[in-house]
């Protein structure tokens, strides 16, 4: 009698491409390699890891610093993957009313009756791969393929909250009305994300899911949008008298929530941040208020330390006619002015006002009070996330914000010099060769960095968007949606680039080009609207490359 002997192949990790300096992209097999590694990096994290976004055939891996991040990548080809235990935990049940805009479209494509399709729908289990798109949007896979319907060909503007939608392989809930282009087959009244719960998403990366149909929607756990605070009685803060363009509360950012689908945030110019809070005493991540191209004023609630950093600009504060001047006798001067330098803390006393002119050059301050803006938390951070909506919203008229005690010394600093900010001529920013620089040929990589790009008004927190001679791919179709992270150069089917900044989508379809070195997403923070970039690439640079060795077949 013959033996047969049968080796099984560790499953590995197929190749590891860089992003930029700080990121890894694992490329694997499929969707099942892909929650195994997750799984895998949840429960024991490499060395120096701070983030991990799984995607349709891609897993990011985010490092803490270039030197870690080239460490991270050359372990991940050498881990041998595992399957995830299931467990009958998590499971997640979604009330569900089948009656979407295209459940009759869905049962059509699929060949099966719309009874079918809800019988499809509810009689499996799916399980969350990722998260993206927006926080609590979970791509969900099922056991089979039997719902896998192409996107709509036309996206809506504007998708309801609660709409239970397919798209491809997956199902998910969309948390918020937002465009999409998903089939929709129904709704439910569960809420994906709910700030004021403990744990905000109710389903994550690896949760088990399974839909229940019914006749109505029952919705839980409503909240209250909150509105801002503004006639609080604060004894110590600074009262907004003009909010100029898009004010916003600012920090360092949240790190560690991209699997639940939340970028970053934080200043985009984190140097003058970090300047502005250093010269009040503050530590280096205390929040701030961060404005657009001038025109903020605020008013001192009690007596202030300020200090203002980033584009230089002219800093005026007008006194109240309460206020004695000391080269009077004693009575009052309404309407006295002074100035004030840049990167200097001065006092605001209380009642006094300060107003940021328009940048000499630059585009963004940042005003740092001693003590820090103290707004509350939001995932650990109180920044403003403009594209999720997550954290304080906009500054408005007599809003009030409270000086809080994020302070690490007794004295303010000294006065600090500030680098060169672009003005009107060409701001010059490395990039490093993308995960997807394949998309393109040599004479597109080099039009990349021999043109001129104007940064258009339609440009903000969440990309800069340029114009110029459209970049042509030398690939056909669509790239799975995969990890992003700052300073990514996506080139949409149009060919104009888009460089992600804080506040971008965490996963994208759109192929990566290259990738501006961490360390130049300051400067491009402070290019203005119809300001210039060329880009240069650095791929011989040794703090910028990454070289991995695609794993061998066995």
């Amino acid at each position: 009698m013959e033996t047969v002997m049968h080796t099984t192949t560790a499953k590995r990790v197929r190749s590891v491409r860089p992003v930029g300096t700080r990121a890894v992209l694992a490329e694997l097999e499929g969707l099942q390699d892909v929650l195994a590694l997750q799984d895998m990096l949840y429960k024991s994290p490499l060395p120096g890891q701070v983030d991990v976004l799984a995607a349709a055939e891609t897993v990011m891996v985010v490092g803490e610093s270039a030197a870690a991040t080239r460490a991270i990548g050359a372990r991940l080809l050498e881990l041998e993957l595992t399957t995830p235990e299931v467990t009958d935990s998590g499971l997640v049940v979604i009330d569900t009313v089948y009656d979407g805009e295209d459940l009759a479209d869905v049962a059509e494509l699929t060949g099966l009756s719309v009874d079918g399709v809800i019988a499809a729908h509810t009689g499996q289990i799916w399980t969350v791969a990722f998260a993206g798109f927006a926080p609590g949007f979970g791509y969900m896979v099922g056991e089979n393929e039997a719902l896998t319907v192409p996107r709509r060909s036309s996206p809506r503007t504007a998708v309801p909250a609660g709409s239970v939608a397919l798209g491809g392989q997956y199902s998910a809930v969309y948390p918020r009305r937002s465009p999409g282009g998903w089939q929709l087959i129904g709704r439910t009244g569960a809420r994906m994300w709910d700030l004021d719960r403990a744990q905000p998403a109710l389903v994550r990366p690896g949760d088990r899911v399974q839909y229940r149909a019914v006749r109505d929607v029952v919705t839980t756990g409503v909240s209250v949008a909150r509105e801002p605070e503004t006639e609080r009685h604060t004894e110590s803060g600074l009262r907004i008298v003009n909010p100029g363009a898009q004010s916003l509360v600012q920090d360092l950012g949240r790190r560690g929530f991209g699997p639940l689908g939340v970028s970053a945030a934080g200043a985009l110019d984190r140097a003058s941040l970090r300047r502005a809070n250093r010269l009040v005493g503050n530590g280096a991540s205390a929040a701030a208020i961060e404005t657009v191209n001038g025109g903020l004023t605020v008013e001192a609630v009690g007596d202030q330390v300020i200090a203002v950093a980033g584009a230089p600009t002219t800093l005026t504060i007008q006194s109240p006619s309460w206020i004695e001047s000391e080269e009077s006798d004693g009575g009052a001067q309404p309407g006295a002015q002074r100035t004030v330098p840049m990167a200097t803390a001065f006092a605001l006393l209380d009642g006094e006002v300060l107003t940021l002119g328009a940048p000499e050059s630059g585009f963004r301050n940042y005003v740092a009070i001693r003590g820090g803006v103290d707004v509350p938390e939001v995932l650990g951070s109180r920044s403003a996330d403009t594209m999720s909506g997550i954290g304080p919203a906009p500054l408005v008229i007599k809003q009030v914000l409270p000086a809080g005690d994020a302070t690490e010394s007794t004295a303010v600093g000294a006065p600090e010099l500030q680098p060169d900010f672009p003005g009107t001529g060409v701001t010059v920013l490395d990039v490093v060769p993308g995960p997807r620089a394949d998309w393109f040929n040599q004479e597109a990589l080099d039009s990349l960095c021999s043109q001129e790009w104007l940064v258009t008004p339609q440009s903000n927190r969440v990309g800069m968007r340029l114009d110029g001679t459209p970049l042509e791919r030398t690939r056909e179709g669509e790239l799975p949606s995969e990890g992003t992270m700052a300073g990514a150069l996506q080139i949409p089917p149009a060919g104009l680039p888009v460089l992600f900044l804080a506040d971008h989508p965490i996963t994208g379809g759109y192929p990566v080009i290259g990738v501006v070195r961490d360390e130049h997403l300051d400067r491009a923070a402070q290019v203005p609207i119809g300001g210039r970039i060329r880009f240069r690439f650095v791929p011989d640079s040794p703090d910028a490359s990454m070289t991995f060795t695609k794993t061998p077949e066995k």
